[in-house]
């Protein structure tokens, strides 16, 4: 028999307090709730503690268990209530549920070591003793982000990686000072939350697939123990806050890219190991017959504004937020969280606003994919209370076009370069738009300027997955050749992307290994692939270390024109903040259907720095043009600051206003 007495009923989750546990969980439609108490590592409980009906307030029970030893044991539920399916109700008593709470989930430990389908969870009571010391959080403007996104274990998985722990937190605490000299100053990591690597898990041509990603959440508190290199039974956390930490110590913030759209669940045919069992027509959006609605892509859609939800996620962020001291998050699919409980969208959605205002959540970046795979997109019209960024899909879409020599693209490519003014109202919506031609969704930058088509063969689905429009190019010959004459045009077309994407107002981001030129090869959906398709190569870094110093550079060079990045004083030497230009300086109509030349300026007046001027020059013609710089005062000259033309930069002063940029080259110069 064990001790027991009615518990804290408003601290969700499993928490040690001294002499004992405090147990407390809640669900609308149960009519008995169990605790049940295992052994480390077995899957029988040797100990089942059904919660007395006075311990229960509300819809919440809470029991203190005294005398148990944390390390000692794990525990989940089993939860008693009507079944109904068609009223979504699908309570079952023999199902052992996971906390909702849970702040670790066990089993999980051995990446790809678990048999398919056979995963019982359970979780963990996690002591919270990390020493933060006097640490602070960076709190960089969103106009001087430099985000760079990776995937834990993809990072340093492979050898060529060279660091002690592959494919972890502490491989990649490694690789900081490459990131610190790099320049970037955020890191979004793709998922960590707990998932299952094995959900989906099959086989093609012996190749091992799984779920790679991890786009889908088996538990939104507890941090994904596979990726950590050594046991932390009880202290489940402390590796990755300790990276967290040291990316701290180094002034880069760390976000999360967050997936509350969905969870490991699925459809009728998917399991049902936690929020199904506690309240199935709460935690999910349902059809009227007891369906799931599929807004996600992945089989069910998480009714993210019924207030049980809405609390469960708010919850969620500050504990990452206050107790791994997280600085921002990318929210997936994140139109999914404006849908109300019949999928429709909302115009002031609950759980968006909540967000935007929360105090804990005051000084933390908040960044939406704004759409869904249910076929709505926001891009420009998002909920944001002018908190919330928006990755930019037009800017990646158009931008792309436009480097590649799509007639028609020059216009929007401007407004694009000059912060997509015509998609974010200036007055209402500041750093709205998060700017990339890149992320792990697509292709690599070294392959979109080497696949016209995609390659997808290896993940098994006969080429059918994946996105069939990448505007991408092979300048002449598919995957990999010999051809010096392709070969140095790519390298020039990567240069011209990331020259572009630095001088473009906004905030921008690219994907890891884009700067020493890593490849998957062709496949623009490389979500199952644990291998060298989806792992970076970086052995590829020294052989292409001219294109990590351009990178270097350009992020030097955006950080040093503060003008690229944001309004400073609505333009300065009698010139706007910025303006247009064809090859001929303030020549109206200048992006007819023609024409492949983009001329953008900025300026500004900076204290203690004074006026700026940066004007970006963009010929995605493949013939050379004559251009025309505008106008100085006489007291300022025009500098080449970088040219894509060639590896190396040689900044210098232009003797004249005139100049000749070479085909599909980007030139940017500086008013000195």
């Amino acid at each position: 028999m064990y001790s027991i007495r009615p518990g804290f009923y408003e601290s969700n989750g499993a928490t040690a307090i001294p002499g004992g546990v405090n147990f407390t969980v809640h669900s609308n439609g149960a009519t008995a709730i169990s605790l049940l108490l295992f052994r480390v590592g077995e899957d029988q409980p040797f100990g089942e503690i059904p919660f007395p009906d006075h311990y229960k307030i509300g819809n919440v029970y809470s029991m203190i268990v005294f005398k148990l030893d944390i390390a000692q044991f794990e525990y989940a539920y089993r939860v008693d209530g009507p079944y109904d399916p068609k009223k979504g109700l699908i309570f079952d008593r023999s199902k052992i549920l996971l906390d909702p709470y849970a702040k670790a989930v066990t089993g999980q430990k051995d990446w790809g070591e678990n048999e398919p389908g056979m995963q019982q969870y359970k979780a963990r009571v996690v002591k919270d003793d990390f020493d933060w010391g006097d640490i602070h959080n960076p709190l960089t403007p969103m106009e001087d982000l430099v985000i760079y996104e990776l995937h834990v274990r993809g990072f340093t998985m492979d050898a060529s990686s060279g660091v002690r722990f592959p494919g972890t937190f502490e491989g990649l605490r490694e690789k900081i000072p490459y990131l610190k000299s790099l320049g970037v100053n955020a890191v979004e990591l793709m998922p960590i939350f707990e998932f299952d690597e094995m959900q989906d898990y099959r086989e093609h041509e012996g190749r091992k697939l799984y779920n790679y990603w991890g786009y889908s959440s088996v538990s939104f508190f507890a941090p994904n123990t596979s990726y950590t290199a050594t046991t932390e039974h009880n202290r489940e956390g402390n590796e990755l806050k300790s990276l967290i930490h040291e990316f701290k110590k180094n002034g880069i913030e760390v976000y999360l890219d967050v997936v509350f759209n969905h969870t490991a669940e699925g459809n009728e045919q998917g399991p049902a190991f936690s929020f199904k069992g506690f309240d199935n027509n709460i935690y999910y959006l349902l059809t009227p017959d007891g369906y799931y609605y599929n807004f996600s892509g992945c089989g069910n859609t998480l009714n993210c504004n019924h207030p049980i939800v809405h609390q469960m996620i708010l919850d969620c962020l500050r504990y990452w937020v206050t107790a791994y001291r997280v600085d921002g998050f990318r929210f997936d699919l994140a139109s999914i969280l404006g849908r109300n409980e019949d999928g429709s969208p909302m115009d002031k959605p609950p759980l968006l606003q909540s967000l935007a205002f929360d105090p804990i959540l005051g000084g933390v970046k908040l960044i939406a994919e704004a759409w869904d795979a249910g076929g709505l997109y926001q891009v420009g019209s998002f909920p944001s209370w002018n908190r919330w960024a928006e990755w930019n899909g037009k800017y990646r879409d158009e931008m792309r076009g436009y480097i590649k020599g799509d007639p028609g693209a020059a216009q929007n490519a401007a407004q694009r370069i000059a912060g997509s003014r015509d998609i974010y109202d200036v007055k209402g919506r500041t750093n709205a738009s998060v700017n990339f031609l890149t992320c792990h969704d697509g292709f690599t930058l070294y392959d979109l300027f080497a696949y016209n088509d995609k390659h997808n063969e290896q993940n098994g689905w006969g080429n059918t997955d994946g996105a069939n429009t990448n505007y991408s190019w092979n300048c002449g010959a598919e995957g990999e050749t010999e051809d010096p004459q392709v070969n140095r045009l790519r390298r020039r077309m990567i240069r011209n992307a990331f020259a572009l994407l630095m001088c473009s107002r906004g905030i921008p981001m690219f994907l890891a290994g884009d700067e020493f030129c890593n490849t998957q090869f062709g496949n623009n959906n490389a979500y199952c692939q644990d291998n060298i398709i989806s792992w970076l190569d970086w052995s590829l870094l020294e052989k292409n270390r001219d294109m990590f110093e351009f990178f270097q550079y350009m992020i030097a060079f955006r950080k040093n024109h503060k003008v690229l990045r944001t309004n400073l004083s609505d333009g300065a030497l009698g010139l706007p903040d910025v303006s247009f230009h064809g090859v001929r300086p303030w020549h109206e109509g200048a992006f007819g259907s023609d024409e492949h030349y983009v001329g953008v300026m900025f300026t500004g007046y900076e204290r203690r720095k004074g006026p700026e001027a940066v004007y970006v020059a963009s010929n995605a013609y493949w013939e050379e043009l004559e251009a025309t710089l505008p106008e100085l005062p006489q007291s300022m000259r025009w500098e080449l600051a970088a040219n894509t033309w060639e590896a190396e930069q040689h900044p210098g002063r232009m003797e004249s206003r005139s100049f000749r940029i070479p085909p599909r080259s980007v030139m940017v110069f500086a008013a000195k």
